[in-house]
């Protein structure tokens, strides 16, 4: 395994913060070595050093996204934190929201934006939406978006779906696919992704009636944080529901915010 000097951690670690609002402290080193060094081995690169010239250089072809996608976890499953999806069943009711304009901010591989999904067409088989919702789903890695698109799934994901749901919004493979399972286009024509970086001016996408933004900001300082959450905040209907994950504590952020539940907010209006 090549070695990664403290000076060229400092230097990735620069890069990643500075270009992406990701940070990385000295406990991070094990990780960035273990997942980025098979990389360079495999590159046949000499060491850490040639790997930080050319994900720096104005010539790089798309390894820095690369480096991105190697060094962000990407954990996640189907209603992952029940409870939120709950919660946007009750505001979708209690506002009457017919057609709901939902994002997804930090989508990840698609399992929070299919999970919406699944709730949405529930609710649009009982009458009380229409079907002109609709799903945006982000993130900043390439390689999540292009499986998102895909929308296949090992079965293990969907663990906590409902086995009705599951007969009614997926497709089980056979064969050599056995053990995934694929989102029916009748859910997927309701949901769209696309690549954005939330540390980046944000044009206007919105406004929605909710945004779900979970489990990303760890990977942020409290000054990116802050910034974050304002600039996401921009997109979001006065009045509407905002979800970050549960074990994220207290959002730091300019933008009026009343506390609804564990990782549920109000945007308060003007």
């Amino acid at each position: 395994m090549v070695e990664l000097r403290d000076d060229t951690y400092r230097q990735i670690t620069g890069l990643m913060y500075q270009t992406m609002g990701l940070s990385l402290g000295d406990s991070k080193k094990p990780l960035v070595s273990s997942r980025l060094g098979p990389r360079i081995q495999r590159l046949g690169m000499g060491g850490f050093e040639d790997y930080v010239a050319l994900i720096s250089s104005d010539h790089d072809e798309g390894e820095f996204q690369v480096a991105v996608d190697l060094l962000t976890t990407n954990e996640t499953y189907f209603f992952r934190e029940p409870e939120h999806f709950a919660w946007l069943e009750k505001e979708i009711e209690a506002q009457h929201l017919k057609a709901p304009s939902i994002w997804s901010a930090a989508s990840s591989f698609g399992d929070e934006a299919f999970s919406i999904a699944m709730l949405l067409a529930d609710l649009q088989q009982k009458g009380r939406i229409s079907p002109t919702w609709s799903i945006l789903g982000t993130d900043i890695s390439d390689r999540v978006l292009r499986s998102a698109s895909q929308a296949i799934y090992p079965e293990e994901r969907l663990r906590h779906v409902a086995p009705r749901r599951l007969k009614q919004y997926c497709l089980r493979g056979d064969g050599d696919a056995e053990g995934l399972v694929q989102i029916q286009p009748k859910l997927r024509e309701h949901v769209r992704f696309g690549q954005l970086n939330l540390c980046r001016p944000i044009e206007d996408l919105g406004p929605f009636d909710v945004i779900f933004l979970r489990n990303v900001l760890i990977y942020f300082d409290v000054p990116t944080k802050r910034e974050v959450v304002d600039r996401v905040l921009t997109q979001l209907k006065p009045g509407g529901l905002f979800f970050i994950g549960s074990a994220e504590g207290r959002v730091a952020c300019g933008t009026p915010l009343k506390p609804i539940a564990t990782g549920v907010f109000r945007k308060v209006a003007a």
